[in-house]
């Protein structure tokens, strides 16, 4: 084995070697960049447009393929502006490793999507994207990793995609060069591999000449600036563009990019390095190209490069880098090799691949990374300034930029994309993340955490403590201190179950973990007896004024409430009339509502009000901070809050679905006769400054009537065992009313947002539909395991559809899951891949609680 001194004295060469690199790559950019296009020459110069119909500032992977995608969708007065040569900044010194199976099933055809296009860019353009596609191993050598694996597995199968479990035999033939010992299961994905960065960068950029773009590069953005009609002038050194569209796709410089137009991006960029050995005789004596090795129990990434290998790393040891804005004069730089860093990482790939720690190292790649707080891309339209686009802090840019580009060009000129990616939408993160000390100290410590956990497995219902807390209520501490287990929301810290000590920590897995015990006895109180809940982190806002009514109901798609204290619940549609969100509205006045929605969307679901002009003399106001509320429900609540106050709240006198302004224990609060939960309850909205001592007077109340409190995973389960959807789960962009049982809440006799759309497609057949499973009962004690969510449903050995929701459902002793399927109808039995194992189960005509209302209306 090679020693460590060894590797230092060897990587003195990468210096030199790298400057090698850069010479060649600059070259490539010029010739590629000389292919006349659209530009217009003189004198050594370039003339740019005055007008576009859309502005992408930055020339790497993803600026390029934007512009591809905006020609390929039928733009093509598209402008590129670069502010060095293409590829400057991350793209150029990427490993450009592709994969397509993610753990979400959407980024997961997205990648599929980018791995399938490279071949046809080279057709259709001529210039080579480097393609390799050896395949890839995946090797699992714990028993959470294998349970991974399975569940991407199975997903590959319903989506027809290339992944499947290989035994060792065949591993070995694969890759003869790596030992297995260990390893308790190895998934074979053969179109896996890598693409060269420049020739892809390149060939996005040509596509996007031929079809009509303008690419100028050496052309600094010193502006960008909003003018009153809501388009947009981007101030260059070689003149301005004015544009309805300005698209960020800056890589490094997202940061100064957006600051140009007053904005400010959670990003944090950090160092990154991977070394590429020199020939190794057994690779070179060899003539096939071997599969790279996904080994991410041991912290690595390791694939074929030349006649070597090419490893990398992400270390516990992180560093950041340019925490204080990335410098302007950088480009197609790198930092000196710091191996010690990755010491550890790299001994575990010697032990895996051993031939590693024989060969030279050829050269050292350190070069910078751009991160948001949950790796994931800072993507979308700014809900604050319109015609500003996103597209920033991409970490597998080579396994995305396809479908990236594709979903972009889909938002601007469709209006929506075709999937469902809030997981990648910008407006997941508010100025929490961004502002004063504990908003900038989240984004660097989330980044760290996610940089040294790069390869960790996101668990079901994970909750990672990094950076936290941001968003605090008056109520915080007490929970604390009551052995809340808290979660994050939009920022907010809330409770998701209560442990019999403070500082319980959770427990991660897919099967079931240390708070399945504890969620079970809150539900059964709250079902026996009652529960309090924490509802403070849903959305709420306020609209008032002589137009408020006809505002909202141009804005949703059912019916306001005409009198006051009725309430109703209503979808907002989306541009393709799926459902982009649903929510309650109480008529408090003539002129006044109340709206409470989803506190993850929030910002999401301004883009949709923004779309409709407010009239004159009315106001919508967010009430999330100023506001809180608990959720009190179950046989005895009635009870409890009828002790707390002298308002009757018999079902005569509070009736299902009535609000009033009431006071409980000399708390003035908004109360709603409601349940999440499907029981007889209500949602009691106070002032944020009254929210602690009220909360105490609901929990010294109900401490005689057996209730007590309730966190948000006894909520899933309840609302589970009703069949209640929750957006971005059930309810989304992707899923027609009709497709989900909200068609009746339509009202096509009126005009309202997207109406046309909604329209179009309730005038097609349900492609599925959203159904209650119940899972048995053996398999599932067997397993130890409930459905969480994503598991494909198989019918006959056929893939039927998928799980969206799932809990065990304490109050009615069953296994439950929430999805989609068609060709199947209630009572057939299907099977549902919890872990990646097939477990029976049979799809109900009902909801097991509650089904007809009775007790929700009682």
């Amino acid at each position: 084995m090679m020693l460590y001194s060894d590797w230092i004295l060897l990587s003195c060469l990468a210096g030199r070697l790298a400057t090698n690199i850069v010479a060649s790559m600059q070259q490539n950019d010029i010739q590629a960049a000389n292919i006349k296009g659209n530009e217009t020459l003189f004198q050594g110069g370039v003339h740019m447009r005055t007008h576009a119909q859309a502005v992408v500032i930055g020339g790497g992977v993803i600026g390029c393929s934007i512009l591809y995608h905006l020609t390929k969708l039928g733009w093509k007065d598209v402008v590129l502006i670069e502010r060095d040569e293409l590829t400057s900044g991350s793209t150029w010194h990427a490993a450009a490793n592709i994969h397509g199976l993610h753990d979400s099933t959407n980024i997961s055809r997205i990648q599929h999507y980018t791995m399938g296009l490279y071949k046809e860019l080279e057709q259709e353009t001529g210039q080579g994207c480097g393609v390799f596609q050896p395949g890839s191993l995946y090797l699992a050598q714990t028993i959470e990793r294998e349970h991974q694996l399975r569940l991407q597995a199975a997903k590959a199968k319903l989506y027809g995609m290339n992944f499947h479990e290989v035994d060792r035999g065949e591993a070995e033939r694969l890759h003869p060069l790596v030992d297995f010992d260990g390893i308790r299961c190895i998934m074979w994905e053969p179109d896996g591999g890598n693409v060269d960065p420049s020739g892809v960068t390149q060939a996005y950029a040509t596509g996007a000449r031929q079809n009509g773009a303008e690419i100028v590069r050496f052309n600094p953005v010193l502006g960008t600036e909003q003018q009153p009609d809501g388009t947009w002038i981007v101030r260059t050194e070689k003149g301005d563009v004015s544009t309805p569209w300005v698209i960020n796709a800056a890589g490094l410089w997202g940061r100064e990019v957006a600051a140009l137009a007053g904005i400010e991006l959670p990003l944090q960029p950090t160092e990154h390095q991977y070394f590429v050995t020199e020939t190794i005789p057994e690779i070179a004596a060899m003539e096939k190209r071997l599969p790279s090795v996904a080994d991410r129990d041991g912290e690595y990434y390791l694939r074929q490069e030349g006649q070597g290998l090419l490893v990398g790393a992400y270390e516990k040891n992180m560093k950041f880098w340019a925490e204080d804005g990335t410098p302007l004069d950088f480009a197609h730089d790198l930092f000196d090799d710091d191996l010690e860093r990755i010491e550890e990482n790299m001994l575990r790939a010697i032990d895996r691949v051993p031939v590693v720690g024989t060969a030279g190292i050829k050269r050292v790649i350190n070069g910078p990374m751009i991160w948001s707080p949950d790796s994931n891309v800072l993507l979308g339209e700014m809900p604050e300034k319109k015609g500003y686009f996103c597209c920033n802090g991409i970490i597998p840019g080579f396994s995305q930029s396809g479908g990236m580009g594709l979903m972009v060009a889909q938002w601007i000129i469709e209006g929506e994309m075709q999937y469902d990616m809030f997981p990648w939408d910008i407006a997941r993160f508010g100025s929490w993340a961004t502002d004063g000390a504990k908003g900038k100290a989240f984004t660097k410590e989330r980044v760290r955490d996610q940089y040294a956990n790069r390869f960790k497995i996101h668990f079901p219902n994970e909750e990672r403590s990094a950076g936290r807390a941001v968003r605090t209520r008056p109520v915080y501490q007490r929970q604390k201190d009551m052995g809340a287990v808290m979660g994050l929301n939009y920022g907010w810290e809330h409770p998701l179950w209560f442990a019999d000590a403070p500082d319980t920590k959770d427990t991660d897995g897919f099967t079931r973990q240390n708070w399945w015990g504890p969620v079970g006895e809150e539900c059964k109180m709250l079902r026996a007896n009652a529960g309090i809940i924490d509802i403070s982190n849903f959305a709420k806002y306020r609209c008032k004024g002589a137009g408020a009514s006809d505002w909202l109901n141009s804005v949703f798609a059912n019916n306001m409430p005409k009198s006051i204290g009725r309430s109703c619940l209503t979808p907002l549609i989306g541009k393709r009339g799926g459902i982009a969100g649903d929510f309650t509205v109480t008529r408090l006045a003539e002129d006044e509502f109340w709206i409470i929605g989803s506190g993850m969307a929030e910002r999401y679901h301004k883009r949709f009000f923004n779309e409709v002009p407010l009239p004159t003399g009315t106001t919508f106001t967010s009430e999330t901070e100023a506001m809180c509320g608990f959720n009190v429900a179950g046989p005895q609540s009635r009870t409890i809050l009828q002790s707390m106050t002298n308002t009757s709240f018999a079902t005569d006198d509070f009736q299902f679905m009535r609000s009033k302004w009431i006071e409980l224990a000399g708390v003035k609060v908004l109360a709603l006769r409601i349940s999440f939960t499907g029981d007889l309850g209500w949602e009691l909205h106070c002032a944020t400054a009254d929210q602690d001592r009220f909360y105490a007077a609901l929990l010294e109340t109900g401490k005689a009537f057996g209730a007590g409190p309730v966190g948000s995973r006894a909520l899933m389960s309840l609302r589970i065992e009703k069949g209640y959807g929750s957006w971005s789960r059930e309810y989304s962009p992707e899923y027609w009313p009709q497709e989900v049982g909200l068609d009746r809440l339509c009202k096509m006799n009126k005009d309202f947002l997207n109406k046309v759309a909604v329209a179009k497609a309730m005038g097609n057949p349900a492609r599925e539909h959203m159904v209650i499973l119940s899972l048995d009962a053996a398999q599932t004690e067997a397993s130890n395991a409930d459905a969480t969510g994503g598991e494909p449903i198989f019918k006959d050995g056929k893939g039927i559809g998928r799980v969206t929701s799932g809990a065990y459902g304490y109050s009615v002793g069953q296994s439950l899951a929430l999805g989609f399927i068609s060709g199947a109808v209630a009572g057939d039995e299907v099977e549902v891949m919890v872990l990646g194992v097939a477990h029976k189960a049979v799809i109900l005509k009902e909801a097991p609680f509650d089904a007809n209302g009775e007790i929700l209306r009682g």
